[in-house]
């Protein structure tokens, strides 16, 4: 016992002084970290042209389009206040819906099947958002210059230089915003007038109001939000990899060949020094529009717009080296396996495409540019003239769905010898409705039955060329028995 105590080790006390730890009010924590702003440094290449000459085209289209005439009215038109599309020659009603409905899901079956198969290539070269992004990027390199130069002028206190580029700089993306506010609008309510009216003061509030909106929206999310768009409002960028498989064609980083990465001379053998093809320059990072690295691997803020393809492409051809390690390719690809390019999934796709589009063409093909629509007399069902003969008053409603002025010709089916009051021949203007009241009168020993089926024949007789005609049953009631 004694030996034990020997070798135990004696425990000393010491006092522990207390520690305050400072916790900073709730005022004093950071609640938000507002992102680091992205300077997209400018890029040219192959990808680069497509995407700016496709740009181009479809702005230019986007600008002309509501100006274009037809039939000396707007080519295109979504008339809300009136409830009518006009689509060249080609003009839909409310009652036309399952064509816009038909249109809309091809519009969305189109766009997963070219997801399926190229990707994010909506994003990164048709997509507005994308499109006035790189439009409002083109006027900061105008007045502020390169990456590195706006980076600088920012760190830079204000002085007359960096006010009047500032200044140049925002008048530009307003007076952008809201010329694509106008043209926006132009396209639900008729170009020309809205022009005018706008800069003379005249246009309504309604439409006032939605470009001043839309010009606003335009401002903040090209020249202000960017990215954020993309990466936290957008939800095609959240579902869209339900589309992706390991055959679809995506912006990939070629791992094998690319790592290890380092810097080097260009007459240096990278694989004396144990290096990739890839030389960590960062010029892949510096030219994205999101401010992803791409080298990551796929992260659903790759846009697909290809400015990483060309930036990488661009130092390998300077450094003497095969070009792809950034490329347009597939998981399958990469990792040595097969390509499918025709797979189930694809398949799918285009088959409900084409069978939506089939619906769509045989909607359109048997629609008539004509409309009837039968109100009968709410007083009473039926009543007995001073003749003796029992009477049924209609109002009818035609609807002239064509662009030209139409004139039709009226009839009854279903009855013999019946005594006509009102018109039987209507002039209905182009894309308007004509309200006609009409009574017919029978003698009541020509009714077998208390309600007898009638049908009224509306027949286009001008212009001639046109054998448009419909029918429209409706009821005609004897006086009770």
């Amino acid at each position: 016992m004694e030996k034990n105590k020997s070798k135990s080790v004696p425990v000393k006390t010491i006092p522990v002084k207390e520690i305050k730890v400072h916790r900073p009010r709730q005022s004093e924590v950071e609640q938000y970290k507002p992102r680091d702003q992205i300077y997209v440094r400018k890029v040219s290449g192959y990808f680069q042209q497509i995407r700016r000459k496709m740009n181009f085209f479809f702005l230019i289209l986007f600008a002309v389009l509501p100006w274009l005439q037809y039939n000396g009215q707007q080519a295109i038109l979504f008339d809300i206040g009136e409830q009518r599309f006009n689509l060249w020659g080609l003009t839909l009603w409310p009652q036309d819906l399952t064509l816009l409905a038909w249109l809309f899901i091809i519009g969305a079956f189109l766009l997963f099947f070219v997801t399926t198969f190229l990707g994010r290539v909506w994003c990164g070269y048709l997509c507005p958002q994308t499109v006035w992004t790189f439009i409002f990027i083109w006027f900061e390199e105008r007045f502020e210059g390169t990456a590195n130069q706006r980076k600088k002028l920012d760190q830079q206190p204000m002085s007359v230089n960096k006010l009047w580029r500032k200044a140049a700089k925002h008048s530009c993306w307003i007076l952008f915003a809201l010329f694509t506010a106008i043209t926006f609008v132009g396209y639900f309510t008729p170009m020309r007038q809205l022009v005018i009216d706008f800069f003379t003061f005249n246009a309504s509030v309604m439409a006032t109001a939605c470009i001043v909106f839309f010009a606003f929206a335009t401002y903040g999310n090209a020249g202000w939000m960017r990215e954020i768009m993309c990466l936290h409002m957008c939800p095609y960028a959240r579902f869209q990899s339900a589309m992706f498989d390991k055959d679809t064609l995506t912006v990939s980083y070629d791992n094998n060949r690319g790592e290890t990465r380092g810097p080097r001379s260009r007459k240096a053998n990278p694989k004396e020094l144990g290096l990739g093809d890839c030389i960590d320059c960062n010029l892949c990072v510096q030219v994205c529009p999101t401010g992803i690295d791409i080298r990551n691997g796929l992260q659903y803020e790759c846009i697909n717009c290809g400015a990483c393809v060309d930036a990488c492409d661009g130092v390998m051809d300077k450094m003497g080296y095969e070009k792809g390690l950034i490329r347009y390719t597939t998981e399958h690809e990469l990792t040595g396996k097969k390509v499918h390019i025709l797979r189930p999934k694809l398949f799918m796709y285009a088959t409900i495409l084409l069978v939506m589009t089939g619906f769509f063409v045989a909607d359109l093909a048997t629609r008539v540019p004509l409309q009837l629509d039968i109100i009968r007399d709410r007083n009473a069902l039926s009543r007995e003239t001073n003749e003796g003969l029992i009477e049924n008053v209609y109002t009818l409603k035609v609807l002239n769905k064509s662009q030209h002025d139409s004139i039709y010709k009226i009839s009854i089916e279903g009855l013999e010898n019946t005594q006509w009051r009102g018109k039987k021949k209507v002039s209905v203007r182009a894309a308007q409705l004509e309200t006609v009241t009409v009574s017919i009168a029978v003698d009541p020993y020509e009714l077998k039955e208390y309600m007898t089926d009638v049908s009224f024949v509306i027949q286009q007789i001008e212009p001639s060329d046109s054998d448009v005609i419909i029918k429209q049953s409706s009821k005609f009631f004897n006086r009770r028995p």
